[in-house]
């Protein structure tokens, strides 16, 4: 319980003072003409009030990531706590303000738009395609699962009683969210859906409090508690990705930041929604290790839907199994819905395609539909592993990016920088070392990750040398 306390007093402390830190590197000026409002459109930029923009932001980025990644994060032990703390405080909410931030700068551009402005054509054209796989891949996982477990609630429903009736209805959803004008549709439910998730993680962590149990705590060591013995490096840091740093956030920021009224809102925004997010995994990951008594127990409750759902009916009755519902089909599926409107925007740039009228929008979106559905027939769990991947690969792109973006301003990079170089260290090895990638060895693996991060801090002091001595000097 102590690691658990000291943790959330941490996230609020980073909150506080190294948010504000990171605000003032960048420097957020309000006298710039908003793009919600230089470019209002009545679809995607348009002005929202920031009470509805924080709701949004946070259930765009937060879905089911960080209650199932802390799920099964856990599983390694106390590390979790450690990477969940300081990979949001260092990492993921630095990505994420930065992210939005310099989407504002550059008139709401995409993160495909900000990685070719910043790493040159080759990362423009590389990062168009990878975020459009991501979100395809995002809006395929926060289908099946959610389809699932609503086919339990309709039995005798004919079609709808199954997970492809089911899959149907979400489709047709995720049509009307992708097409429509965002304050028609997102706007509405959104925050709805935004507060109920704010509700079910502080009842979970009001009982985490009050029911007995055992929790790990730092003091049982680091490594060496998964049942499974999976090595905690770098596994741990792909599993828990929602609820540390993601790169499907870098996708999401850039809608927010095309309704937000001005920069100084940014930091409670952007850099405030990833710390509540980690709040939430926080709870989550404390709330099942408490409930099931041990990591071998938690292993065998299986899907971490489940768990979801056992806490909340066990620990806050009718109301926890309502909030249950919530957390395991309206969460994803939010997920899904603002993935594909983020792939539909992206795939509209790439093509100079005009997104004003109705027909456009439908046009892009119906091939994204049809392969999401495609990707929809692999196994889920081998699905969720190459997310994970490329979730984790797209925010090393987008801290690289926002790096250089740093550099050419003449701010300090290092806050950027470093966790650049630490998320190339992770995506490197665990691509190495997965099943799904070349299912190397632990050590080679990791040494492997060593060295890209190396070759990456060359190649950038390189360049950095170089822009210094041609545009910065007096």
């Amino acid at each position: 319980m102590v690691t658990f306390v000291i943790s959330l007093i941490a996230l609020l402390l980073g909150y506080l003072f190294y948010g504000t830190l990171v605000e003032k590197v960048f420097r957020p000026d309000d006298n710039r003409p908003a793009p919600c409002f230089s470019k209002a459109d009545g679809v995607d930029f348009m002005p929202l009030p920031a009470w509805k923009v924080y709701l949004i932001q946070f259930l765009n980025i937060a879905g089911t990531g960080p209650i199932f990644g802390a799920i099964m994060g856990i599983l390694f032990g106390p590390a979790a706590y450690l990477w969940i703390v300081f990979g949001t405080i260092f990492a993921g909410a630095v990505h994420d303000y930065l992210c939005g931030m310099v989407s504002m700068r550059q008139g709401g551009a995409t993160l495909p738009e900000i990685a070719g402005h910043e790493l040159g054509r080759g990362a423009l054209v590389f990062s168009r395609v990878f975020t459009i796989v991501l979100l395809v891949l995002v809006s395929a996982v926060f289908v099946v699962t959610p389809a699932s477990l609503l086919c339990t609630f309709t039995p005798g429903w004919g079609f709808l009683a199954t997970p492809m009736g089911w899959c149907v209805v979400i489709f047709v959803y995720y049509i009307l969210a992708t097409v429509l004008p965002i304050n028609q549709l997102i706007g509405r439910i959104y925050p709805v859906f935004g507060l109920a998730l704010l509700v079910m993680a502080v009842g979970i962590g009001v009982c985490i409090f009050t029911h007995e149990g055992w929790m790990p705590e730092l003091s049982d060591g680091l490594t060496g508690h998964h049942p499974k013995d999976i090595p905690v490096f770098p596994m741990l840091c792909i599993t828990i990705a929602c609820g540390a740093i993601s790169g499907f956030h870098a996708t999401q920021s850039p809608l927010m930041a095309r309704c937000l009224q001005r920069e100084t809102l940014g930091r409670r925004i952007f850099y405030g929604s990833m710390v509540t997010e980690g709040v939430v995994a926080l709870v989550w990951a404390a709330a099942a290790i408490k409930f099931a008594g041990s990591y071998e127990a938690l292993a065998a409750m299986g899907n971490p839907s489940v768990v979801v759902n056992n806490v909340c009916t066990s620990w806050m009755g009718a109301v926890g199994a309502v909030l249950a519902i919530l957390g395991v089909v309206a969460a994803p599926i939010s997920s899904g819905d603002t993935a594909l409107r983020s792939a539909r925007l992206t795939a509209a740039e790439m093509m100079h395609f005009d997104q004003h009228r109705l027909w456009r929008r439908l046009a892009v979106s119906l091939p994204l539909f049809a392969l999401c559905a495609l990707l929809m027939c692999i196994d889920f769990s081998v699905l969720w592993r190459y997310f994970a991947w490329c979730n984790q690969t797209l925010a090393c792109l987008t801290l690289w990016a926002v790096t250089v973006w740093l550099v050419r301003h003449r701010r300090c990079f290092w806050i950027a920088f470093l966790p650049a170089v630490f998320m190339t260290l992770v995506v490197t090895s665990y691509i190495l070392v997965a099943p799904e990638g070349f299912s190397l060895p632990q050590m080679p693996s990791v040494l492997a990750g060593v060295v890209a991060a190396l070759l990456s801090v060359c190649i950038f002091w390189r360049w950095h040398r170089r822009y210094v001595k041609a545009h910065c000097e007096d």
